[in-house]
């Protein structure tokens, strides 16, 4: 009843079960290991006191920057040199942009800093100076802005003096000199400036990644569906054997419209044609 299955066709057809159910099951289980991993970081971080309340570090034993340093304040001495201005950034739902200056430190590279915000447009606003000399800023740590970092607009087609990203990439074909890989904010003190031009201080945005959000719930809806799909697979398979199966019992017991003409006659059968065939000549 079942010699079926030892068909080329149902060779093929048992290969691709055999190979895709454990496929199936073994990225389920890599988006579930993915869940759990995000789910775990997130209890790790808010069991950890809040990042800008821990003493201040170097900048260079905090680096790279990660989820565990990200927002940690960080000290670093030198000399402000070139100046941007971020436009399109919003504070208290007020539009405005950020004064970044680049900070030359004793190892030579830059290291971006954010004083403070200012309503208005770029060109528009007095912009306070930067502290003259040498000077030792103390801000919270970020990561290199990119593409995807909620505030950031065009980075093309800006005048002279502005840039759309704070990141290590886009500032460094700016300036002369190599550019840390992160930036700071600092606080209110050390924002500068006075009266309506004064500067207010940027907070620190979250860390990416180190919380429970929404990547962690697709991560655990991807996992139900590959168990959907080798639950589908396997379910399939067991109506494609059965429709076979039941296909061949009714080929057997002459249930199939047709199939009795298709057998070949018994051999009774063709001896009284071949008796009729001769006494009819």
């Amino acid at each position: 009843m079942y010699r079926f299955l030892l068909t080329p066709r149902w060779w093929g057809i048992n290969l691709f079960v055999v190979l895709a159910i454990p496929f199936c099951v073994f990225m389920g289980t890599w988006q579930l290991g993915r869940f759990e991993d995000r789910v775990h970081t997130h209890e790790a971080a808010e069991k950890q006191p809040a990042p800008g309340s821990r003493a201040a570090e170097p900048l260079d034993e905090l680096l790279p920057v990660d989820t565990e340093t990200s927002g940690r304040p960080a000290t670093a001495t030198g000399r402000y040199a070139d100046r941007f201005l971020v436009p399109g950034r919003e504070l208290d739902d007020r539009k405005g942009f950020y004064v970044l200056d680049m900070l030359r430190t004793d190892s030579g590279k830059a290291l971006p800093v954010v004083r403070g915000w200012l309503p208005g447009k770029p060109g528009q606003t007095r912009v306070p100076p930067a502290p003259a000399g040498r000077v030792t800023v103390t801000g919270d740590l970020q990561a290199s802005e990119n593409a995807g970092t909620a505030g950031v607009g065009a980075t093309g087609g800006l005048p002279d003096g502005q840039v759309g990203m704070i990141s290590a990439a886009s500032l460094v074909n700016l300036v002369p000199y190599d550019v840390y890989d992160a930036w700071v904010t600092l606080p209110a003190s050390g924002a500068g400036g006075s009266g309506t031009t004064a500067l207010r201080p940027v907070p620190a945005a979250a860390p990416e990644g180190g919380g429970l959000d929404l990547k962690a719930f697709q991560n655990l809806g991807y996992t139900g569906e590959w168990f959907v799909f080798a639950g589908f697979v396997l379910f399939m398979w067991f109506r494609l054997l059965r429709r076979e199966a039941e296909a061949a019992r009714d080929v057997r017991l002459g249930l199939v419209p047709g199939a009795e003409a298709a057998s070949p006659p018994a051999p009774e059968e063709e001896a009284v044609t071949d008796a009729e065939v001769r006494s009819g000549a």
